[in-house]
């Protein structure tokens, strides 16, 4: 149990926890191939009224962001550091001003009722608005300091604040939430839980699903990062027997951990790093604080209790214990 004076001195690192595991050199990246992921069935494909990363972690391949963290070899992990995602450039023009020139030649994947159009600053608006006022949004809360988004022209979006908020960029780039979608979308489908709304601009398109089973993305031809993504595919295979997914794991049908964020359970990666190293000496680890919490929970109890003695608020912190597995 901590107090709020320890909670606030354990800052983000303090939530984390790291693994016993060695880094990894970067490779050569080559094109092609196929990456097989342990996942989860989504409850829908709405990542605006799921508060649930079974949804999220399909939508961070299919969906781009004004802003994203940057990641690769050269990051520190942990550090969380902020970068364009489709804004070219943006600029804080006040404390409560923000204005985004978007990329352009940005486009949906070409699927109906997108068709593959070009993504505007309207696209932006509409999107935030969206977040702001449906009343099943359940990330709202991450952008309640937004006071209008405005559209400067086709490719150029100003954020108005009700305040100064200090973490607005970071909740831009959560990839949780904030990604950008096509009204056209939401229009045609009444919201955006069916499959056939995946619509984005991401690296991969959502080419098959099925319910309790699997889901297949396929490389977006026309990404707007030149020559990316390298992988052609990325196969999402559903298992919630964790006895089932660690065999499969030994066996190589995975390419990265089956937890959360392609991690391994400290307890289960103890059991398995001796038969890892026998059975697969090519796989290559990495040893990183985890930004995954496990459990926080603030619980506020009355001034006074029944009898009389003065109670306090309590914070509880249960760290998460990730080893990182890539092939």
């Amino acid at each position: 149990m901590l107090t709020r004076r320890d909670f606030l001195a354990l800052g983000a690192a303090g939530t984390a926890a790291t693994a016993l595991a060695a880094r990894a050199s970067a490779d050569t990246p080559r094109r092609g191939g196929t990456l097989s992921l342990r996942t989860w069935d989504p409850p829908h494909f709405d990542h605006i009224l799921a508060h649930a990363y079974n949804t999220h972690v399909v939508i961070s391949f299919t969906h781009s962001r004004l802003l994203r963290h940057r990641a690769g070899p050269t990051v520190r992990p942990g550090s969380l550091v902020v970068e364009a995602d489709l804004a070219e450039s943006w600029q804080q023009t006040s404390d409560t001003t923000y204005v985004f020139k978007l990329k352009k030649g940005v486009r949906f994947h070409g699927k109906p009722p997108v068709n593959g159009r070009e993504l505007t600053a309207e696209d932006v608006r509409y999107t935030f608005e969206r977040i702001l006022t449906d009343k099943g949004s359940v990330n709202v809360s991450m952008y309640r300091a937004i006071a209008r988004v405005e559209v400067v022209d086709r490719h150029t979006v100003r954020f108005v604040l009700k305040e100064p908020f200090a973490w607005f960029l970071d909740m831009l780039a959560n990839p949780m939430a904030g990604a950008i979608i096509a009204r056209e979308c939401v229009e045609k489908f009444g919201d955006l839980k069916k499959p056939e709304a995946v619509i984005g601009t991401g690296p991969f398109m959502l080419d098959s699903y099925r319910p309790n089973t699997s889901i297949t993305l396929v490389r977006n031809p026309n990404y707007f990062v030149a020559g990316l993504p390298y992988i052609d595919r990325v196969e999402m295979q559903v298992d919630e027997d964790n006895a089932s997914r660690m065999a499969a794991f030994l066996g190589g049908k995975y390419d990265l951990g089956w937890e959360f964020a392609g991690a391994i359970n400290r307890s289960d990666w103890v059991q398995m790093a001796e038969p890892l190293r026998k059975r697969r000496p090519a796989l290559k680890t990495a040893e990183f604080p985890s930004n995954v919490m496990n459990l926080i929970v603030h619980r506020k109890s009355p001034t006074t209790s029944p009898r009389g003695a003065p109670r306090a608020s309590r914070a509880s912190i249960r760290p998460g214990k990730y080893a990182s597995m890539t092939r």
